[in-house]
């Protein structure tokens, strides 16, 4: 145990070395193609290495962790974790096919981790820089485009593909070179050293669902997915929303700013010529010139303006031309938007208000005003500085998507770690837990096989360190237990089987001895019967009847069936000729007295199934098939299986032996008799499969006579 600790600890190190000599091969052969201005990528060498040599979770640590270093000198990197993770996957399923060495699977794979670079790198590209990363590629691309008629965009993914081709395929060929110099004892044993018991030979072994329930499995998955997307989903909407509230807060600021700029470049004294000559005055259009450069230095101010707010409206004092919008003429009246009402009866006092969102005329903008005084303190106008809302969502929206582009891979990763641990330290062993538990707990034939499913179960070596190892190790404990109580209650069986088999051979051979005439009687018919038994099971008859229950009660019980005989007198039993009528009657009593014999220990040993298939062949074994047999003149299957089977062994065996009042008949003249009599004295299924067997019959014959 302690060996084996050993080896796999050493194995997980050998792991952790692959994975971090992966990342660096990784970020250097990365940073040589940046440094080198190489339209390639060769970061996924190491992937590729450490999927197949250890599974997914070490292939996503090395993938993630790749895009994070390379980072740093390639800022775009980041965003391709998404991509990275995808190939893991894409290895992933070419090793649990075991398809490594299958050259015909190697193209599709290289096809495959090709079209995912190349179509979300194209894709990711776009979203980020709206065209190619590598101005070769760009430069290509065009001329593609140009020369085929195809889209920009489509022929720029085609150049892509094909660069994915020529990358994906020497990292692919690179890093199954590598796989393949590790020897196989050291993949084996680092691919298994993620197990928290015996490994599985098939890995799929090691979790088994539950048939017809939701497995543990899937529950965990569902589990995991649901925490982590709701974690995602969360965070996206902190992060959009800090975002946004920050940059709304930024872009407000700047303007308040330019508001308060503005009112500190208009003469308040020349508001009221400004609208009554519609700035036909001095000093107008200098001061335009001025709010044009407020306007144009302030970071994102879609609208600069001031207006003289009255009830009816507002009218302009200035404004400013934009590209989409007309600027409106001095004095010219404009209305009052919906979302500045509740503020106008202090717009009407001259009285500052706070920042104005609103969806009107103007868009989606952020409304400044800022007081224009004179200098007796009155406000004569407003100056207005509108920042349009659309650039903070367009910004919100670019950073939702780069957040979005950069998480996957670590959600994944995340996603990925928890089933690593779910699928190690739960799944499996539980899952091997109760395949091992239903397998004990299914019937055994014998005390060994029970013995060997309790190796089996130990031989499991669950080591999770924690209540899964706990719950294994009680198992075992009680699995010991009772294989060792079935040990003792067969041994008990076992005894009294034999004490039983003991009792119906003693009182078989009191019977013996009284009678002079029976000449190992019970032993040659008891051996007829388990001929016949299994001559009929053979056949398929009587399949219901015959279990191996049943069977053995019957020939268990065989000696039993002249037992009644007991209670025959000397005289009547062993006298030499042949009996009168009175005296055959006394004989035919014998049934019914072995019949109230074995009731008697019936009652006595409850449940004893064996002694009732005794009474039934010691009361009708001289019923016959016709029903003109006694005590009850019972006829066909009404008669008990067992006492027909009886019958044919008991009157072949008188016929066959000899007694005081005839010699033996011949073996074939007895033969004829049984035969002759099917159909009416016996069962003609019990006489055919003892026609079939005359080879047996002869061996009992045979071994007795002589």
């Amino acid at each position: 145990m302690k060996g084996s600790g050993r080896k796999l600890i050493n194995s997980r190190r050998q792991l952790n070395f692959a994975v971090i000599i992966a990342i660096a091969l990784n970020v250097l052969l990365s940073f040589a193609t940046v440094k080198l201005e190489l339209p390639l990528y060769l970061d996924t060498i190491g992937t590729i290495f450490v999927t197949a040599l250890a599974g997914v979770f070490p292939g996503l640590v090395t993938s993630v962790a790749t895009t994070v270093f390379c980072s740093l000198f390639n800022h775009y990197s980041i965003y391709y974790t998404l991509i990275g993770v995808l190939i893991v996957f894409c290895t992933a399923w070419l090793v649990w096919e075991k398809r490594l060495d299958k050259k015909k699977k190697l193209p599709v794979y290289i096809v495959s981790l090709a079209l995912i670079g190349g179509i979300l790198g194209t894709v990711f590209q776009w979203i980020l820089i709206g065209k190619p990363q590598f101005a070769d590629v760009d430069m290509i691309s065009r001329l593609l485009s140009n020369a085929s008629g195809a889209g920009y965009f489509i022929s720029a993914m085609i150049v892509n593909i094909g660069l994915n081709l020529v990358d994906k395929g020497v990292s692919s060929g690179i890093a199954l070179l590598l796989y393949h110099i590790v020897p196989d004892d050291r993949k084996l044993a680092v691919w298994n050293c993620g197990w928290k018991q015996t490994p599985p030979e098939d890995e799929g072994e090691g979790v088994r669902k539950a048939s017809g329930r939701h497995s543990l499995q899937r529950k965990i998955t569902i589990m995991l997915g649901f925490a982590a997307a709701s974690l995602t989903i969360v965070m996206f909407w902190i992060s959009i929303k800090v975002y946004f509230e920050n940059e709304k807060s930024v872009y407000t600021a700047n303007a308040m700013n330019a508001a308060s700029f503005a009112a500190q470049v208009i003469d308040a004294d020349m508001v009221s010529e400004y609208l009554q000559k519609s700035g036909d005055v001095p000093g107008y259009e200098e001061t335009r010139k001025m709010l044009y450069n407020i306007r144009d230095n302030s970071n994102e101010i879609e609208y600069l303006y001031a207006v003289k707010v009255e009830a009816d409206g507002v009218y302009y004092v200035f404004d400013l031309d934009t590209e989409d919008v007309p600027a409106y003429s001095p004095g010219e009246k404009g209305e009052i938007e919906e979302a500045f009402e509740p503020y106008m009866p202090a717009l009407l006092k001259g009285e500052e208000i706070p920042p104005v969102e609103s969806d009107g005329i103007s868009g989606w903008v952020m409304t400044v005003y800022k007081p224009v005084k004179n200098e007796s303190g009155s406000t004569v106008c407003y100056a207005c500085a509108d920042v349009s809302m659309n650039y903070i969502s367009g910004y919100a929206m670019d950073f939702l998507i780069k957040t979005l582009l950069i998480f996957s891979g670590f959600f994944i990763l995340v996603l990925g770690y928890g089933m690593w641990v779910a699928r190690y330290h739960l799944i499996a062993p539980i899952g091997s837990m109760r395949e091992y538990t239903n397998d004990f707990i299914a019937e055994s034939d014998s005390q060994k096989q029970m013995d060997n499913k309790v190796r089996a179960m130990r031989s499991l070596d669950i080591r999770t360190n924690d209540e899964v190892e706990d719950l294994y190790l009680a198992i075992c404990k009680m699995a010991t237990g009772i294989d060792e109580q079935m040990r003792a209650v067969r041994y008990y069986a076992e005894a009294t089987a034999q004490m039983q088999n003991g009792l119906i051979i003693t009182m078989a051979d009191m019977v013996e001895d009284r009678d002079s005439d029976t000449g190992a009687h019970v032993q040659k018919t008891a051996a007829y019967v388990k001929i016949i038994l299994n001559g009929l099971k053979e056949k398929g008859y009587y399949a219901a009847k015959l279990t191996p229950k049943y069977m053995s009660d019957v020939e268990m019980s065989a000696p039993l069936h002249d037992v009644g005989k007991i209670n025959i007198p000397d005289g009547v039993l062993n006298k030499p000729g042949k009996l009168n009528d009175e005296e055959y009657e006394i004989m035919k009593t014998h049934t019914t007295a072995g019949k109230k014999i074995i009731e008697k220990a019936i009652s006595t040993v409850q449940g004893e199934n064996y002694l009732k298939e005794a009474r039934n062949m010691a009361a009708y074994h001289h019923e016959r098939w016709d029903g003109k047999g006694y005590p009850e003149g019972l006829h066909g299957e009404v008669i008990p299986l067992s006492a027909r089977v009886m019958a044919v062994a008991d009157v072949f065996d008188a016929l066959a032996s000899p007694r005081v009042y005839k010699p033996a008949f011949p073996f074939d003249k007895a033969v004829s008799i049984i035969k002759e009599g099917s159909g009416t004295q016996f069962d003609p299924k019990c006489v055919e499969v003892f026609l079939e067997h005359l080879t047996d019959v002869k061996i009992v014959l045979k071994k007795y006579q002589e």
